[in-house]
């Protein structure tokens, strides 16, 4: 995987130490500027403590640490210390996720997610540049009441600033991250219309309203990519993974906003029936093609060429709805077999 002139990011996911340091070296040897880990049900601290053991320059992220299954007060910790362990190469990733996951999996309340994790950034940021003073003491805010005057035992940070990004789906997390974070995490699912029509028009705006620099801010942007010789069965292979986000109900009316409101509301019927093969049916090749890169090689540096227009950085995924554990070691492969130039 050739990615010299590009900030490549990739995905690390639990495994045994040794795989996933093997992986992390690898992914150093790359060139690759970073890896984040998913809170998809685990925390992301984990994987990415293990990989610095292993790695020197990588930058490890948490994309993303989700904000209101823990206290703020142990996010802060989580990133200080995984910043120390790995000699200040932390990113600190922290949104919201979608509402069944706060609400069903984690037993947190998910009203007004904006304005909350608003008020959770406002506390983490406070915590970690400030809770090695000594200074901080009662903190009154709308969802948390803390005090931290007896929080005088927080070592010196490794540096006075680790980067904070929030993730986004739709326009009021973006104008959100522009307005509190060093960064933007962009959705997976994005795509290459929603980024220019909406996503970069509001990026631009909230930005210029915080008197932010654009060049100061940066803005990550994921792609699935499902790189194969046979484009049909790259298309099959995509199918899953955009099928599952379309299941998921909070994502409707982005789908609908592309024309794609029937294929959701079809794939989110399904999903609760658990009938996986109506669910993959009901997503068309081209809304496939919309929210994901499939295809040879060359066509997948195509496309991927129209994202880096906009791009600081690009996260690549394969595909892993509905497929084995064997087709998807077999697309990662092919993601860092490809010359990405």
């Amino acid at each position: 995987m050739a990615v010299t002139g590009k900030r490549y990011w990739g995905v690390l996911t639990p495994q045994p130490a040794a795989q996933l340091v093997t992986y992390a070296k690898q992914a150093e040897a790359w060139g690759m500027e970073g890896l984040w880990g998913i809170q998809l049900p685990g925390p992301a601290f984990l994987p990415l403590a293990t990989a610095a053991a292993g790695t020197e320059r990588l930058k490890l992220g948490t994309g993303v640490a989700l904000a209101f299954t823990r206290s703020p007060l142990e996010t802060a910790m989580s990133a200080l210390d995984l910043d120390l362990i790995s000699g200040g190469r932390m990113v600190l990733g922290v949104g919201p996720s979608v509402q069944f996951v706060n609400e069903q999996w984690h037993g947190v309340p998910y009203d007004k997610p904006l304005k909350r994790l608003r008020e959770a950034v406002t506390l983490i940021r406070l915590i970690l540049d400030k809770g090695h003073t000594g200074e901080l003491g009662m903190w009154e805010g709308t969802y948390y009441q803390v005090d931290l005057s007896s929080l005088n035992f927080i070592p010196r940070p490794v540096r006075r600033h680790i980067p904070l990004y929030l993730p986004a789906l739709f326009t009021g997390a973006v104008r959100l991250a522009a307005e509190i974070a060093d960064g933007l995490v962009g959705h997976p699912l994005w795509s290459l219309q929603w980024i220019r029509e909406q996503v970069m028009p509001t990026l631009n705006t909230g930005l210029q309203q915080a008197r932010k620099a654009r060049e100061a801010f940066e803005l990550n942007l994921w792609t699935y990519v499902a790189v194969n010789p046979d484009r049909r069965q790259a298309l099959a292979d995509a199918r899953g993974t955009v099928a599952r986000y379309a299941s998921i109900s909070q994502y409707e009316k982005y789908f609908a906003a592309h024309g794609f409101g029937d294929a959701a509301r079809g794939a989110a019927s399904a999903a609760q029936q658990h009938d996986h093969s109506t669910m993959l049916s009901a997503i068309p090749d081209n809304m496939v093609e919309k929210f994901a890169i499939v295809g040879m090689p060359d066509e997948v540096r195509s496309k991927l060429a129209a994202v880096w227009e906009v791009a600081d950085s690009v996260t690549v995924m394969a595909p892993t709805n509905f497929l084995t554990p064997e087709q998807i070691r077999t697309y990662q492969q092919a993601m860092a077999t490809t010359d990405y130039q």
